[in-house]
């Protein structure tokens, strides 16, 4: 498991010794993990909140819809073999300005409203990616208030 760990960050993490495509790989698989974190977050995966999961990485990573099946398997590994959140957040960190970080919120929550609730579960969740993003509460509120269904 720790040889994993430290491969996965020697190939994926250490600035030194990546290429700009396998930097953009590894944001995109953070981004990509903590998305489908938030899909599976209430126990049940509902097609409302996949489709939507899809449209938001489409969007926001600017890939090809025929990437996203690969992407999503990845994330899922990813997710598997992770013992936290913080080795996503904090590449996003390291890589994202406060804008795109909005805009990794602002995608949560919209699938965290895709099956037209958010659980507790999913709030906290939410909550937690905000800090370790080192969001402003302000712009954590502003973002729900942006995609918050009429």
């Amino acid at each position: 498991m720790l040889n994993k760990i430290k491969s996965y960050f020697e190939q994926f993490i250490s600035i030194e010794t990546v290429s700009p495509e396998q930097e953009k790989h590894a944001l995109n698989l953070a981004v990509a993990a903590i998305m489908l974190e938030m899909v599976q977050m209430d126990n049940t995966v509902k097609l409302s909140e996949l489709a939507r999961l899809d449209q938001v990485l489409i969007k926001q990573l600017e890939i090809e819809p025929t990437e996203l099946e690969e992407l999503n398997k990845l994330a899922k590994q990813e997710l598997t073999n992770s013992v936290d959140y913080h080795q996503f957040t904090s590449l996003i960190n390291e890589h994202f300005a406060m804008d795109k970080k909005c805009e990794v919120i602002q995608s949560l929550w919209q699938i965290a409203y895709a099956d037209g609730k958010v659980d507790s579960h999913e709030e906290h969740f939410l909550r937690k990616i905000s800090d370790l993003l080192f969001l402003p509460h302000s712009e954590f509120i502003k973002a729900k208030l942006r995609v918050i269904p009429d």
